[in-house]
């Protein structure tokens, strides 16, 4: 198979950094609370554990995937 990344490799790690800061920030977001008028409790947790589990397995595999 062909690598077809398109983008230099810095700004492959600026945008992989960017989407963990993201994604573990949204889930931040949904276990504190802050979108309780759109979503139950119950469910704002789940979401905001598996996006901030996501997020550090996103961070891991960057981390990886530098060496």
């Amino acid at each position: 198979m062909s690598n077809n990344n398109h983008l230099p490799k810095g700004a492959r790690l600026l945008f992989g950094i960017f989407m963990i800061l993201v994604y573990v920030g949204m889930g931040s977001l949904f276990l504190m609370g802050y979108f309780e008028t759109i979503l139950p409790t119950t469910i704002g947790n789940i979401v905001g554990v598996i996006l901030a589990i996501y997020g550090v397995w996103r961070g891991y595999r960057l981390f990886k995937g530098m060496r």
